[in-house]
């Protein structure tokens, strides 16, 4: 019962925040970060209505993936952590959308994934906006350099641009970087008319998803406003 009253509060704040900004809930999807969830939870979400799934530690989702057998076919799976490239083709074959394509290693192993395995791949840009050195992603200048370099990769698909706030308490702290990321969003589709597949931003997780949602998140990711404590990336 907690769960399913965690949930709807959940999707009741984002309506608001929708309305807010003037929104419609169809502008928004809400992937459930599981990485702290075993299978057999994550089987409850799928009477929840819950439709994306958020992991970022490979073994572990792959490991959940066996266990939930055709029902993992219920939900699309995102990735939402640091990939690592030898790591590249299993997490293509196994996930519907990769938050945090963050150098050009990482695009090229992609992409030869994508090869191999026969299927494009959408990719999100992880974009380091808030410039802590702890954090993964690709500097706001070099946006658009990194976009033109993935988008000559014919195997991969960017879609949009994904970025992790600060850790902080205040949600208007992280007001800024969501700002920011949108700006570079709009500018990429100003600048390099990438067309109607260029459609995310991928930002806001339990302490801050209103605020990136007034700011024009597509993506929420939401692990311990849903869970408990320490179960985002």
């Amino acid at each position: 019962m907690a769960l399913a009253d965690n949930i709807a509060a959940v999707r009741a704040r984002i309506n608001d925040a929708l309305t807010v900004a003037g929104r419609h809930p169809e502008e928004l999807t809400l992937v459930v970060v599981t990485k702290y969830v075993d299978a057999l939870i994550i089987k409850e979400l799928i009477g929840l209505g819950v439709e994306h799934i958020g992991e970022n530690r490979l073994q572990e989702a792959v490991r959940k993936q066996a266990v939930l057998g055709d029902l993992k076919n219920r939900f699309k799976w995102h990735f939402i952590g640091s990939l690592q490239t030898n790591k590249a083709r299993q997490v293509a074959a196994g996930f519907d959308l990769i938050h945090s394509l963050d150098r050009l290693s990482l695009a090229e192993a992609l992409h030869q994934a994508s090869r191999k395995l026969n299927k494009e791949i959408p990719v999100l840009i992880q974009v380091n906006v808030s410039r802590e050195q702890t954090k993964h992603g690709v500097a706001p200048a070099e946006v658009g350099a990194f976009y033109t370099a993935v988008r000559k990769l014919s195997g991969l698909r960017p879609v949009g641009l994904m970025t992790m706030a600060p850790d902080t308490e205040d949600p208007e702290t992280s007001r800024p970087v969501f700002r920011e990321l949108r700006h570079l969003f709009e500018q990429i589709k100003r600048d390099y008319h990438p067309g109607p597949e260029w459609r995310e931003l991928s930002m806001g997780m339990s302490n801050d998803y209103g605020v990136a949602i007034e700011e024009g998140a597509t993506i929420v990711r939401i692990g311990s406003a849903i869970f408990s404590a320490g179960t985002e990336g």
